[in-house]
């Protein structure tokens, strides 16, 4: 009975954290389709040929949607606003990107498996079912946090 008290204590003492890791997990996501969303605008014409040459179809559009989802997750992700929604996009891309770029190199990040896109899209299911955490516009705006 004594660790079970011990553990519903630390149990309770470690929930103040999850907010922050709900913050630190966003920037840490947001960081990371940053620049792949800069690049793509940057040189939108050669990422419609290279989904073109993937077999994408309609590639200038499709190149158009990835770059600007990806920048809009960015901004959204780093404010905590509209967390829940913008996630469902970004995951979409990240399962077209295992299985167009991915998946055919293994697992390891290492020989560009699917690796990191499998852990971008863990993280985005995360903020799909737990939302942006207190420390969010979400917060703010829709009072999704209760405590």
């Amino acid at each position: 009975m004594h660790f079970h008290s011990l553990y519903m204590t630390f149990t309770l003492i470690t929930e103040y954290f999850q907010s922050i890791a709900l913050l630190v997990a966003r920037l840490l996501i947001a960081y990371g389709f940053y620049e792949p969303a800069m690049s793509k605008i940057n040189d939108i014409d050669s990422v419609a040929q290279w989904f073109g040459s993937m077999g994408i179809p309609f590639p200038t559009v499709n190149a158009y949607l990835a770059a600007g989802t990806e920048i809009l997750g960015v901004g959204l992700l780093v404010l905590g606003l509209f967390t829940r929604l913008i996630s469902i996009p970004l995951i979409i891309i990240m399962v077209v990107a295992i299985f167009t770029v991915h998946l055919s190199n293994g697992f390891s990040a290492g020989a560009n498996g699917f690796e990191i896109p499998l852990y971008y899209m863990v993280f985005l299911m995360i903020f799909v079912s737990h939302g942006a955490g207190k420390f969010s516009l979400d917060n703010i705006f829709f009072h999704q946090d209760k405590d």
